[in-house]
């Protein structure tokens, strides 16, 4: 098909405004799916996307449409909107020309549609807007349209009205992207895909999902990854309808996959560019490498998941290029990985997804960012709590901060300045568009946005307010490292570092959870948390206590005595011979790394 009739988009939005709902109706509008097959988020592919009603993975596929005479192959890549999965949105919308940036009717503009939004401008996409959920009874469809307007500098009547739900205006909105949206430049004479996803099946190994700007590929043409280096032959190349349809070649301009056969996870880095092999054709501009912002680890629960849990990381890391982990060694917990990721949710995801399809039992440690520690002028980044420096050390600790923006109604303002206030940040500027919608821009420490910031967010704002963020610069950190022991037994898994005005709070919190949680052991357990040489808080578990009496019938009370005088020593030797030792299960530790009433 000539690139004149070709249109890549995406859609673009804040989480839970619809995309994948609108996605649905333009497939049944196309015809793409049979109105007997089609089923909700038939673009979320795994369970735990539909479970959620979110996206967590972008999703491409080929849709076909006649408009004005014409038959023309519009290829939509369906995109997440939580703040984690930005990259994935920076990687779709490097692979098209166009993107729907899309609003619910009855929220209006929030913080992540803003920085979305600026992300599609910096790329040169071409904007679509375009409001949602018109068929809501609370929707406010005009009121949102004047904020969006006032947003991107145009007219009101300039933007589109869908309903997902009905598929009112959906046509419309079809029309619109082939009107609007530029076509794929003319293809360059060399073979040039950038390669924008994996996927991975055992039966074909590496499956590449890209978008040609150079000429066909057609299966059976050797390739190779330029900066990969690895070469193959396409065992088979198709396109997304939305399944995998196999196809003879993939047309320049058009989004499809590509079967390699390669059986190794890292071939190549998300963002390579396929050429020729030998051919010496450039490269792509590809993604910049995303950078984990937040850190656990993991171990399997037992050791002889070892192997199975680095091959399973290595296959997620093929459909996820921001996984990122390395191995590393606890003394209480084993051999197990140092894994980084993108926010609080990717790491929830990640868990769980090892959980469900590779049967794996984990232990996670609790959850922790990066910090510079500079000793005499050498740099170190520390990734656990584990390593950081004891109290007393002579060193400065560097953590990073975040430049964040929070958009809420005028009435959560006061609410909102507290909430930062707690959370350390220094509040900048404030804008306000639309009749209720305020902008606050703020700087805060990024360990902060990980103390159940987003939840206390939603709860001062009734759920109105929005958040969207980014790395800023380092700073010196004013935090201390707080160990957790166990029967005088550190605990490295729950080891983190914390304010230093917060010390007590935090040790009185932690170990009130652990007293709560810990099952009783068969002799008293003391739990402690240690912080600025000495102990900030502990409480004693009550040992766990077999009722030696149970046998006596009548007699005097000191038999009873006697018995109970022995149990007791003998809890005392038990310890004193080393058999005093916890183990902690697997629940405990899972729970104590779950926020508050969850």
């Amino acid at each position: 098909m000539d690139v004149q009739n070709i249109r890549n988009f995406s859609i673009i939005a804040h989480i839970d405004h619809g995309k994948s709902t609108l996605a649905d109706r333009m497939l049944e509008v196309t015809k793409t799916i049979e109105k007997r097959k089609m089923q909700e988020q038939v673009l979320d592919r795994m369970d735990l996307e539909r479970e959620r009603g979110i996206t967590i993975k972008m999703q491409p596929v080929r849709m076909e449409y006649a408009h004005g005479g014409k038959e023309y192959v519009l290829n939509l890549i369906d995109t997440p909107g939580h703040i984690d999965f930005a990259y994935e949105v920076s990687r779709a919308l490097t692979a098209v020309e166009g993107a729907i940036l899309l609003v619910d009717s009855t929220q209006g503009v929030q913080a992540q549609t803003l920085s979305t939004l600026e992300a599609a401008q910096a790329q040169g996409v071409r904007i679509i807007p375009a409001v949602t959920k018109i068929d809501a009874h609370h929707a406010r469809p005009d009121e949102i349209k004047e904020e969006i307007a006032e947003l991107l500098k145009i007219d009101t009547q300039d933007i589109y009205e869908v309903s997902g739900k009905t598929g009112e205006g959906v046509e419309t909105l079809l029309e619109a992207i082939i009107e609007n949206v530029p076509s794929p430049e003319a293809p360059k004479e060399d073979t040039q895909a950038l390669v924008f996803d994996f996927a991975y099946s055992d039966h074909k190994g590496v499956i590449v999902f890209v978008r040609l700007f150079g000429k066909d590929i057609t299966a059976g043409e050797e390739l190779q990854f330029v900066a990969g280096e690895t070469t193959f032959k396409a065992l088979e190349v198709g396109v997304f309808s939305p399944d995998m349809a196999k196809a003879d070649s993939l047309t320049s301009g058009n989004i499809g996959y590509i079967v390699t056969g390669v059986k190794e996870a890292q071939i190549a880095p998300v963002g390579d560019t396929l050429v020729g092999k030998g051919s010496g054709t450039d490269a792509l501009a590809g993604y910049m490498n995303p950078k984990p912002v937040v850190w656990a680890s993991v171990y399997p629960e037992s050791q002889d998941d070892f192997d199975m849990l680095k091959q399973s990381l290595e296959k997620l890391q093929l459909t996820d290029a921001s996984l990122s982990f390395e191995e590393e060694t606890s003394a209480s917990l084993g051999r197990g990985f140092r894994c980084g990721f993108l926010g609080m949710l990717h790491l929830e995801i990640i868990t769980e997804r090892l959980y469900r399809e590779f049967t794996l039992e984990l232990v996670v440690t609790a959850p922790s960012v990066s910090f510079v520690i500079d000793r005499d002028g050498v740099r170190e980044h520390i990734y656990t709590p584990a390593r950081f420096p004891e109290y007393g050390d002579k060193v400065d600790v560097y953590e990073p901060w975040i430049e964040g923006r929070i958009i809420a109604r005028p009435s959560d303002i006061g609410s909102l300045m507290q909430l930062l206030y707690t959370h350390e940040a220094e509040i900048g500027a404030s804008e306000t568009f639309g009749e209720l919608r305020t902008e606050i821009m703020f700087m805060m420490p990024l360990r902060e946005l990980y103390r159940d910031f987003f939840d206390e967010l939603k709860s001062v704002s009734s759920g109105f307010a929005s958040l969207a963020y980014e790395i800023a610069d380092e700073r010196v950190g004013d935090v201390v490292k707080m160990d957790v022991l166990v029967a005088e037994e550190e605990v490295p898994a729950l080891a983190r570092v914390v304010s230093r005005r917060r010390v007590e709070e935090e040790a009185k919190a932690v170990v009130g959870k652990l007293h709560e949680l810990l099952p009783k052991q068969m002799f008293a357990t003391k739990i402690q948390a240690r912080a600025l040489g000495r102990i900030v808080s502990s409480k004693t578990l009550s040992a766990a206590r077999k009722d030696v009496t149970a046998k006596l019938y009548g007699g005097d009370v000191t038999r009873k005595k006697k018995l109970l005088e022995k149990q007791k020593k003998g809890k005392k030797k038990m310890k004193e011979r080393g058999k005093g030792s916890v183990q902690i299960p697997s629940e405990t530790f899972m729970k104590m790394l779950r926020p508050e009433g969850k």
